[in-house]
C-alpha cells in the first residue's frame, strides 16, 4: 500500500484547491507499466470520493497525452527577456538561489533531465530564494514561485488549458510530500480553479498580484492546511 494526494479544484470555497490523501495498492518497480498500474489504483480510490469523475495524472507517466504534455519536464514557454523557449522544470531549477551560488541561468538551455541532475543544485548550500527574469521570489509561500512559473506557462497553451474542465481531480504518482514541496498536479488544480472562477487574469497580472492573491486565500495542499489550523481570513 502507498499514500498519495489527490488535488481537487475548489470552485466555491475559501481555498482554491482541496487536497485528499488516499491509500491505494502500490505496484513496485521502475517500469512504465508498473507506474501506470499504480496510477490506475490511485485513480480507482479517487473515484470513491464524492463528486470525482475523471481524474488526470499529470506526469510523464500518464496514460493520457494531455497529462504527459502537462508534465513540467515537457511544458515549455518563451519569456521575452530570455528570447528562447525553456521548460518549466529548467526555469525552476535554473532560478534557484543558494547561500553559495545561483541563479545558474545556463540551466535554462539544458534539457529538463539535465537540469534536474545538475550537481550545483546540491553543492551550493541552503536554498535562500529564487531569481527569474530579474524578479526575486522568497521561499514563502512555499509553492508560490513554482506555481507562478507553471501557471504562466500554461496560460499560453490554451490547447491544453481548455481541456482541464473535463477533469475533476489531478494526481502526480511521483510526488511524495514527505520528500518534495512543489507538485505539478497541484499547480494544474490551482490553474483550473482560477480559470473556472474567472480569476486567472486578475491573479496572474504580475508576480506581485499573484502573491497578493495567494495571501488572501487559505492553502490546502499536501504539506499545508490553513483551514485545519484555523487560519483566519
Amino acid at each position: 500500500m502507498a499514500s498519495r494526494p489527490v488535488f481537487i479544484p475548489d470552485l466555491a470555497g475559501q481555498a482554491l484547491v482541496s487536497t485528499r490523501t488516499l491509500d491505494f495498492q502500490w505496484f513496485a518497480g521502475l517500469s512504465l507499466s508498473q507506474k501506470q498500474k499504480s496510477i490506475g489504483a490511485l485513480h480507482q480510490a479517487a473515484h470513491a470520493l464524492p463528486g470525482i469523475d475523471k481524474v488526470l495524472e499529470v506526469s510523464s507517466k500518464s496514460t493520457e497525452p494531455l497529462g504527459a504534455a502537462l508534465s513540467a519536464f515537457n511544458l515549455s514557454f518563451t519569456h521575452s527577456l530570455l528570447g528562447h523557449s525553456l521548460s518549466v522544470e529548467c526555469a525552476f531549477q535554473g532560478s534557484k538561489v543558494f547561500e553559495q551560488g545561483g541563479p545558474f541561468t545556463d540551466i535554462y538551455a539544458m534539457t529538463s533531465r539535465e537540469a534536474k541532475r545538475d550537481e550545483r543544485l546540491r553543492a551550493s548550500g541552503r536554498l535562500t530564494g529564487f531569481d527569474f527574469a530579474n524578479v526575486q521570489w522568497p521561499l514563502e509561500p512555499q509553492t508560490g514561485f513554482y506555481d507562478w512559473l507553471y501557471i504562466s506557462a500554461l496560460k499560453h497553451r490554451t490547447d491544453l488549458a481548455d481541456q482541464l474542465s473535463e477533469y475533476s481531480a489531478f494526481t502526480d504518482i511521483e510526488f511524495n510530500p514527505q520528500k518534495s514541496i512543489n507538485c505539478q498536479a497541484y499547480s494544474v488544480a490551482l490553474f483550473a480553479s482560477l480559470q473556472q472562477r474567472n480569476h486567472l487574469e486578475q491573479a496572474t497580472e504580475s508576480p506581485a498580484a499573484f502573491l497578493r492573491y495567494l495571501a488572501s486565500r487559505p492553502v490546502v495542499s499536501a504539506r499545508q492546511d490553513d483551514l485545519a489550523q484555523g487560519r483566519l481570513f
